[in-house]
Order: structure tokens, then C-alpha cells, then sequence
């Protein structure tokens, strides 16, 4: 997938049918002249449904469908016939959508499951035929109900994306390079910071034909939490992550620093992110050599707090190791 096609913000104004109305026909045929009424109910009108969808990583198919109508209820007819329901209209979109009323900001839902289907703007309902309000004192009604009207609103989608893994990291730490070597994806790699400004996907391919899914998210900065550099765009990507993959450069000037810096900025986003799976990846690795990699182990074995591991996307050195310890993470 290429950064120009994630897209993981949408914008739609979502319209439902309106419901038909009901039938005020009396019954008439030869030799009956007074046959009571029979008019037939309105049918619902339609509405608009978002489905989940396995298939679909992004938001791209709905780039450009900001308007979505539903069909409306026909009325109803004589002979107590019911007027058929409009049209549904099915949105499907990615797992991990969150969907929020644009002038409210309110969460209204998540599709987390495949298949999992919401009514987002619910039909109108049709309207009752003359003959439900037929009684002993009034046999022949004239009238009938009109249709509940229809359902407009706003709405927003986010995509948060679901990812067993996330790569999490500062600008240039080499995330991009990572993903490129034990995925297929294909993402763009450059020697300055921010490379990467939407988040890839690639599927690792693990033993026995099993596979993981890793994302690479755009490098935090400092204050990141509080909307600086790409602020909420990418952070909102990391909190359906089963598992955080830090990765550090072993050139960092202090990498039990960086590590909390990062872990700091996740925390003042969202607390519950702490209570994700953690595990540190020193990059860049071949810089190395194996005195100085000893005096390292030295050094982190004391510092921090979780698993690390050295590696080096470009030398391919630790990778397996690397692949080995999150699939025992994923398979607790």
C-alpha cells in the first residue's frame, strides 16, 4: 500500500428514507359498495448501514463519496398491501473505524469484527393504513398515518488502525527500513526525519505459513501528545496495537531517555496504552562491534525495564530472533 492511498479520515453526510404512508382506500367491488377500509401500511424507508470489512485497510474507497441516500418506503395500497421498504445502503469500511458525529465530536461507535453491521441514520417507518384504526363506533376511517420522516446527519470516520504489532519510534530511527525487510510492503525510505507521514502495513511471514500483521507509524516527537508534529494524526494508530515494538538506533546519544520520552508522550495520549505488551529494538546493530555491544548489555540490562534486542535491518542481523519474540508475545 502506498502512502498516497492510506487514508484514515473521512468526512460524509449520510442520508436515511423516509417512510411511506399509509393507505386511506376503502374497499369497492360489484355488489359491494361498503366495504370498509383496506388500506395497506407504508413501507420503511431505508437505511444506512457501515459494515465491517476484513478486506479493507483504509478509507480510500470513500475519499470521494461524501453524500450517501437510502431509498424511500412506498406508500401503501389497497387490499391492506403494504408498500414496499427502501433500499438499504451499505458502507463498508475497515476494522478498527471509529465513527463520531461531526458537530457533537461524540464517539457514536466502533467496528472492531468482520461483519459486524450498524445502523448509522435509520429509516423512516411507514406509516399505518386506515383499516388498524377501524372500530365500532368509527367503520370507515378516512385517514392514515404519514411516514416518519428521514434521518440526516454528519458523521466522522477514523481509522485506527489494527495491527498485532506497531512500530513505535522517533523520526529516522529506521521503522520504514524495518517493515520493508520482514514484510513485503514497500515503504518510502529516506535519510531525513519525517519519510514517513501516513502508516504502512505489511504482514509478516512467520513458520508454518503463519503471519502477523506490523505497522510502521510516523516517528514522535516531543509533545506529541499535545498535537505537535503529526500529533493525534498517528498516535490514535498505536492504541489498537496488541504489541509496541520501541525501536531505538544504537548511535542514540541516550536510549534509556528516548525510551521514556516515548513511552511518556503514549502515556499522556491515553494511560491504557502502558498496559500494552512492550519491547525494545536497538537498530542499526552492524554499527557494533561485539566489545561494544557487550558494554551495551551491560549498560541496558540495568536500565530498562523490559525485553530488548539487537538488530540491523540493513545487515539482516537479529531479525529471526526479533520475529521469534513477538510471535511468543502475540501467542501468550
Amino acid at each position: 500500500m502506498t502512502e498516497g492511498n492510506f487514508v484514515d479520515y473521512v468526512k460524509m453526510h449520510v442520508t436515511s428514507g423516509n417512510g411511506g404512508k399509509g393507505s386511506s382506500h376503502l374497499h369497492r367491488e360489484k355488489y359491494i359498495t361498503k366495504g370498509g377500509p383496506d388500506g395497506g401500511d407504508g413501507g420503511r424507508g431505508g437505511h444506512v448501514i457501515l459494515r465491517g470489512n476484513s478486506n479493507l485497510w483504509t478509507l480510500l474507497h470513500l475519499k470521494f463519496k461524501r453524500k450517501v441516500r437510502a431509498g424511500h418506503g412506498e406508500s401503501g395500497s389497497k387490499s391492506r398491501s403494504s408498500g414496499a421498504d427502501g433500499e438499504d445502503v451499505y458502507v463498508d469500511v475497515p476494522l478498527g473505524t471509529v465513527v463520531r458525529d461531526t458537530e457533537t465530536d461524540e464517539i457514536l461507535f466502533e467496528i472492531t469484527d468482520e461483519g459486524e453491521e450498524i445502523i448509522v441514520a435509520e429509516g423512516g417507518k411507514g406509516g399505518l393504513g386506515n383499516w388498524h384504526f377501524k372500530t365500532s363506533t368509527n367503520q370507515t376511517p378516512r385517514y392514515s398515518q404519514p411516514g416518519i420522516p428521514l434521518t440526516e446527519r454528519e458523521i466522522t470516520l477514523e481509522l485506527k488502525v489494527l495491527a498485532d504489532v506497531g512500530l513505535v519510534g522517533f523520526p529516522n530511527a529506521g521503522k520504514s527500513t524495518l517493515l520493508s525487510v520482514v514484510t513485503s510492503a514497500k515503504p518510502k525510505i529516506a535519510d531525513y526525519e519525517f519519510t514517513t507521514l501516513k502508516p504502512n502495513l505489511g504482514i509478516v511471514k512467520y513458520r508454518d505459513f503463519q503471519t502477523f500483521v506490523m505497522a510502521d507509524i510516523p516517528g514522535i516527537i516531543e509533545g506529541a501528545a499535545e498535537g505537535k508534529g503529526l500529533g493525534y494524526y498517528f498516535l490514535r494508530h498505536i492504541e489498537r496495537n496488541s504489541i509496541l515494538l520501541f525501536l531505538i538506533p544504537a548511535d542514540a546519544p541516550d536510549i534509556k531517555k528516548q525510551y521514556d520520552i516515548l513511552l511518556d508522550e503514549l502515556r499522556r495520549y491515553n494511560p491504557e496504552m502502558l498496559d500494552k505488551e512492550r519491547i525494545v529494538a536497538i537498530s542499526k546493530c552492524d554499527m557494533l562491534d561485539d566489545e561494544l555491544q557487550a558494554e551495551f548489555k551491560v549498560e541496558l540490562d540495568k536500565q530498562l525495564p523490559i525485553p530488548y534486542l539487537f538488530i540491523s535491518s540493513v545487515a539482516q542481523q537479529g531479525l529471526t530472533e526479533l520475529k521469534d519474540k513477538l510471535w511468543e508475545m502475540l501467542n501468550k
